[in-house]
């Protein structure tokens, strides 16, 4: 770190987590010289984890008695750019609320916390990203950004769209799922640390995997450090419904594009015709439940898994649990983890709501 908390210049290029490095070619912009991406292989068709290790979450998924599929899988790059498409929906009200709540607190947010790292689990919309770089630089703090994300062309195109708007801005990129890119996170080089989980991605965990996660992204802080989340709240069925069943079918194409990406990479024979998108929310659990419901009898292979599945008529595959939550319980999990408030915001309606905490 330089003298008044400012970063020292990076140049632009891939250093993989298994040591090896190399230089990025054939871009042009040379704002691009001020990033550096950390790739996690497994986006590469290799591994962080043993190459043996790999599509286990798919066979254990796949052979239960209840079949499911792990939703990291939706996003390859035609996922992520999907789902930027939902983001735009009439329907799908969350990421504009989420967007108004962080426009009116962003300012907020960046004096609670001053200089940090961001590290934000999922490149996400640019717009969300903005807001909260708008804050820091406004306030006049030094800020490096470390997106994780899946998706290699995510990032990329995250990169192109903001260097060249902050010109004293730094990108560190990790392509991995959220767990494996927090165990590869660098030591701190500012004074504090902020993870950000925005659009209720946290909602996708099990109370288990919440559980897990939540301690992982402690132990990826130091005390005085912080995590912002953002997640969506209980509302009406009907609301809820309709944001995961939008007239366009976005969602369903979204959903269905996760048996093309498990096709390509595991050399698997899903025919999306002869799949149906269910959603709806289980009131009881407080949670949305989307499934790839079969419509014929038919045997899916996975070549590369070496695995044959035989699915019945109407039998589903559970891909997304999006849970939705109460804020005052929410509380009481962070804080079991010694995660305490120091923020909390909602929109009008108390739809969705973006709560900072600080390890204490």
């Amino acid at each position: 770190m330089g003298p008044s908390g400012t970063l020292p210049e990076q140049g632009y290029h891939i250093r993989y987590c298994s040591g090896r490095s190399g230089t990025v070619g054939n871009y042009a912009s040379l704002e691009l010289f001020r990033t550096e991406f950390i790739v996690n292989e497994l986006n590469l068709n290799d591994a962080i984890i043993p190459v043996q290790d790999q599509g286990k979450d798919v066979i254990v998924g796949l052979t239960s008695a209840e079949k499911t599929l792990p939703s990291s899988y939706l996003y390859d790059d035609t996922g992520s750019q999907l789902f930027e498409e939902i983001c735009q929906l009439p329907e799908y009200y969350l990421a504009r609320t989420e967007t108004l709540i962080l426009r009116g607190n962003a300012l907020h947010i960046a004096s609670i916390t001053g200089a940090c790292e961001l590290v934000e689990l999922g490149s996400g919309s640019s717009l969300k990203t903005r807001l909260l770089l708008d804050a820091y630089e406004k306030l006049n703090l030094s800020l490096l950004y470390s997106p994780i994300d899946v998706s290699s062309a995510a990032l990329t195109m995250s990169a192109r769209d903001l260097l060249p708007s902050y010109k004293t801005l730094r990108i560190r990129g990790v392509v991995a799922t959220y767990e494996q890119g927090l165990k590869h996170l660098r030591s701190p080089v500012l004074p504090r640390r902020m993870i950000a989980m925005v659009g209720n991605s946290i909602g996708n965990l099990t109370a288990a995997e919440c559980d897990r996660f939540l301690q992982q992204v402690v132990d990826s802080l130091r005390t005085g450090d912080y995590f912002l989340l953002g997640v969506d709240l209980h509302k009406d069925k009907e609301q809820l419904e309709a944001a995961y069943n939008d007239d366009r079918g976005v969602v369903a194409e979204f959903i269905t594009n996760m048996l093309c990406h498990l096709n390509s990479r595991f050399g698997g024979n899903f025919n999306i015709k002869n799949f149906q998108h269910v959603a709806f929310y289980n009131e009881q659990c407080h949670q949305m439940e989307i499934y790839l419901k079969s419509l014929a009898v038919q045997k899916v292979q996975l070549d590369r898994l070496g695995l044959a599945v035989d699915m019945k008529e109407g039998e589903t595959i559970r891909t997304v649990v999006s849970r939705k939550f109460v804020l005052e319980q929410l509380k009481q999990e962070l804080e079991a983890k010694h995660l305490h408030c120091v923020g909390m915001w909602t929109d009008p309606n108390m739809w969705c709501a973006v709560l900072l905490t600080e390890l204490q």
